[in-house]
C-alpha cells in the first residue's frame, strides 16, 4: 500500500495549488480518501474527505468554499484543489486512505 503526494510549493496569498495523491497496492476505488494537514507546533487536522465513489464530500469549516476534494478512480489518484490560499493554510499536507498515509507535501503561503 502506497500513497504519494505531489503538487505542493510556495504560493502568494490568494493563489491556488492543486495537490495530487497517487495510490497503489490496493483497490483505491473501494476506500474513503482524506486530506490532512499539520502546521509546525500544531496537531494534524482533517481538511477534507471524499467517499469511495466520489459522491460524498466533507470539509473542515476553515476551508469550505475555498478547497475542493476530488478523485479519479480510473487513475487511482485523489486531488485537493486549493484556491484563495491564506498564510494560515501553510502546512504539510498528507493524503490518507485504507489506514495508510503518504509522506506529505509542503504548502507555504507567503508574500
Amino acid at each position: 500500500v502506497q500513497l504519494v503526494e505531489s503538487g505542493g510549493g510556495l504560493v502568494q496569498p490568494g493563489g491556488s495549488l492543486r495537490l495530487s495523491c497517487a495510490a497503489s497496492g490496493f483497490t483505491f476505488s473501494s476506500y474513503i480518501m482524506s486530506w490532512y494537514r499539520q502546521a509546525p507546533g500544531k496537531e494534524r487536522e482533517l481538511v477534507a474527505s471524499i467517499s469511495s465513489d466520489g459522491a460524498g464530500r466533507n470539509y473542515a469549516d476553515s476551508v469550505k468554499g475555498r478547497f475542493t476534494i476530488s478523485r479519479d478512480n480510473a487513475k487511482n489518484t485523489g486531488y485537493l484543489q486549493m484556491n484563495s490560499l491564506k498564510p494560515e493554510d501553510s502546512a504539510v499536507y498528507y493524503c490518507q486512505s485504507r489506514r495508510a498515509w503518504g509522506q506529505g507535501t509542503q504548502v507555504t503561503v507567503s508574500s
